[in-house]
């Protein structure tokens, strides 16, 4: 056993599982697999059993009447053995530990280990438990049948938090220690280490917090050559700082008991007195069944509460699942019934979030915070569910999040695109009783004592959010298996469709290729019989004339429109020669290009130097033909025309403008610019098929970019397209 007085600086890292030593309520043997010889034993044994106890040799006295017991029991798959010894004054007990089996000797109490008293108070524990009808009631219940069983002062069930702070849940007590009901105490109380030995071994007893470590010699173990093992052992010597810690609260005996919930360390039964307290092996085995009962109701009551809740939850993500399926839009489905989202895991807001869409319901972060929640998540890597209860203490940087994003659950719905589900809790702000300062250290000549104050000391916490529960998550990942799996059926539905349409478009572009082909040499035939008939028939009357010219005109007009179908057909089977394109020189050919057209006419031509693009130069040439031919055309009834042509690089995606003054549109009809055949003139004062922008827009979605217009009747047009940059990935918009 190591000084009291040592450097405990570093008592969070301590070996307590190897202590060296025991308490000196019982002694401790080490005996090896092969024989039961004595292979390390404490210097007390002799004492307590009566005997000699020779390393080497088989022990005597009160340990070497149950060697057979114990060897039976070891070539046995049970945990332990124990047994009462031919005296009736002795209770032993046997572990295996570290490839020895370890014996405890401990001295029975007649007076009150009656087995008809102890059974008739756990008989009465069992009828009194199964009638409580809340968990608080089973909580004090447990408390009261404890301290009658132990006799010790004060008996508290503690729970233990997500960050393992403890609370007082139930007090039974006599008045001779303050009562600590309701208080909390810090996780550094019981570090991380002691949790482990909780969880491995229920049942700890200090009967005298003044005792005096009794050594174990040899300290190692001479089958692993490393300090024996006492995780298991009942006796095994504390750390010094927990001695230390239970004399500032001013006991001197205490016993904890583990209550293990499905496996997991819930919380503790702890019970203190302030005089000296043994308790024989046989009571701490009747504590210890009070505490499993109640772990069992406790784990009961859990189960039946998270299916109660997990079932609720099914039928509202029935609701939404049926929401989505229902809706031509999956977002908007899932986000048409807010009630039932928000339900689903409790929450008071939600966002969804695809690619650029942000939609919303209940009470959120703006839209802005929105987004950078999202950022922080994708640089910690979430995959597919992420849950906090204080997330202004994760992402302190984001001011304001706190009154209704204290809380966050997280869905991402997809690996490659940016698509979440969030939902949102709000600040639950708590007064939190601490038994003593949990953030005071006391320090003396360099160590660390245990704090001396367990006086009520009040807390307030912010920027947490009531915690998700398991029901909740499940319910949140149930929801992203559902909605995944109806975004990978429209998926597949797309898909199929847009072969469909490929298909149908190939057919329609080959049909569209034939009979503009087909076409054109009839028109031609028209034009030229028309000609010749007006020149071998040089004496038809003017209305003659007439009518033959316009027939011409008409097929002239008709040629140019099949020329322009087959250029629109042609486009969609002919393959891209991407390169990069000098937009000021395909510009200026375009401007010699229309400069006959254009003599004699009044033109301000403010052109501004246009930044590179990468794409197929004849098509992107196609483009500024049409745009510009365009505001030359509609800006014809001005007296003076102001054609603007400029264009900036921005965020890896080129923007270019052409804008006019010229007769403009009506915004109503916005949407009709860009299809076939479509036009906002009057086909007698503006030449023209119809079918430019069209061309110009599929010349554009071809490039991956985009195309928008604005005008206004009798003030002119605008017109904006955009083109991705080869390092830029997605569509370009404009």
């Amino acid at each position: 056993m190591d000084d009291p007085q040592q450097d405990l600086t570093a008592c969070e890292r301590e070996p307590i599982h190897i202590p060296g030593a025991i308490q000196p309520h019982g002694a401790l043997a080490a005996l090896h697999p092969d024989g039961l010889t004595l292979v390390a034993a404490s210097a007390n044994l002799p004492a307590f059993i009566g005997g000699q106890t020779v390393l080497g040799q088989r022990p005597d006295g009160v340990l070497g009447e149950v060697l057979g017991q114990i060897e039976a029991w070891h070539g046995s798959d049970q945990p332990f053995l124990r047994v009462i010894a031919r005296d009736g004054r002795h209770v032993l007990t046997a572990r295996r530990s570290d490839g020895l089996v370890v014996v405890e000797v401990e001295e029975a109490r007649a007076e009150t280990d009656s087995a008809f008293a102890i059974f008739a108070q756990l008989n009465n524990f069992v009828q009194e438990i199964a009638g409580q009808r809340t968990m608080q009631d089973a909580l004090e219940a447990c408390a009261r049948v404890v301290r009658a069983l132990s006799g010790f002062d004060r008996v508290l069930v503690y729970r233990f938090d997500a960050d393992w702070n403890g609370r007082v849940m139930a007090e039974s007590g006599n008045e001779r220690l303050p009562s600590y009901l309701d208080l909390r105490f810090p996780a550094a109380d019981i570090p991380a280490q002691a949790r482990r030995l909780y969880a491995e071994s229920r049942l700890r007893v200090i009967p005298d917090a003044d005792y005096r470590p009794v050594p174990i010699e040899p300290s190692l173990n001479p089958l692993t050559d490393q300090p024996l093992d006492l995780s298991f052992a009942q006796l095994r010597s504390v750390s010094p700082v927990h001695l230390e810690y239970m004399r500032n609260m001013g006991t001197r005996a205490s016993m904890s008991v583990s209550i293990m919930v499905n496996g997991a360390l819930w919380g503790l039964v702890s019970c203190h007195s302030a005089e000296a307290t043994h308790l024989s092996p046989m009571l701490r085995d009747a504590c210890d069944f009070v505490v499993q009962s109640l772990a069992m109701r406790i784990g009961a009551q859990e189960r039946a509460e998270d299916a109660a809740a997990r079932e609720r939850l099914s039928v509202l993500g029935t609701r939404l699942l049926a929401a989505m399926t229902g809706a031509s839009d999956w977002v908007a489905g899932i986000m048409s019934d807010p009630d039932a989202l928000l339900e689903q895991v409790g929450a008071t807001g939600a966002a969804m979030i695809a690619e650029d869409r942000l939609e919303v319901a209940g009470d959120v972060p703006d839209k802005a915070a929105i987004r950078a929640i999202i950022a922080w998540l994708e640089t910690r890597g979430v995959t597919e569910v992420y849950a906090t209860d204080r997330l202004p203490h994760e992402l302190p940087q984001l001011d304001g999040i706190s009154r209704n994003a204290s809380g966050l659950l997280v869905l991402r719905i997809s690996d490659v695109a940016s698509n979440w589900l969030l939902w949102f809790r709000p600040e639950v702000v708590e007064t939190v009783t601490w038994a003593g300062n949990p953030h005071k250290m006391v320090r003396e000549e360099g160590r660390i004592h245990p704090r001396h104050s367990f006086e009520a000391w009040r807390e307030q916490v912010r920027g947490h959010a009531i915690a998700w529960s398991d029901a909740e998550r499940a319910a949140a990942q149930s929801l992203r298996t559902a909605i995944v799996g109806v975004v990978l059926r429209r998926a597949e539905e797309l898909a199929q469709l847009s072969r469909e349409l490929q298909r149908s478009n190939k057919e329609l572009e080959a049909f569209s290729y034939s009979v503009s082909h087909d076409l054109r040499a009839p028109f031609r035939h028209i034009v030229g019989f028309a000609q010749l008939l007006r020149e071998r028939e040089s004496g038809l009357e003017s209305k003659s004339q007439h009518y033959l010219q316009m027939i011409s005109d008409s097929a002239l007009a008709a040629g140019r429109l099949v020329d322009d179908l087959l250029n629109f057909s042609q486009l969609g089977r002919a393959s891209l020669s991407k390169s990069a394109v000098d937009m000021n020189k395909l510009v200026d050919e375009v401007l010699r290009s229309i400069a006959l057209s254009i003599e004699g006419r009044a033109i301000e031509w403010r052109i501004s130097r246009l930044p590179p693009t990468f794409g197929d130069a004849t098509l992107i040439r196609q483009v500024w033909f049409n745009l510009i031919d365009n505001a030359v055309k509609y800006t014809r009834p001005c007296e003076k025309a102001v054609i603007v042509i400029d264009g900036q690089e921005d965020d890896g995606v080129t923007r270019y403008r052409v804008q006019d003054n010229g007769v403009g549109f009506d915004m109503t009809y916005a949407a009709k610019l860009f299809g076939v055949f479509q036009r906002l003139q009057r086909a007698e004062d503006f030449e023209g098929t119809g079918i430019g922008l069209a061309l110009v827009r599929r010349i554009l979605d071809r490039h991956n970019g985009s195309i928008a217009a604005e005008g206004e009747v009798g003030k002119g047009a605008s017109f904006t397209f955009a083109l991705p940059l080869p390092e830029k990935k997605g569509r370009a918009l404009v």
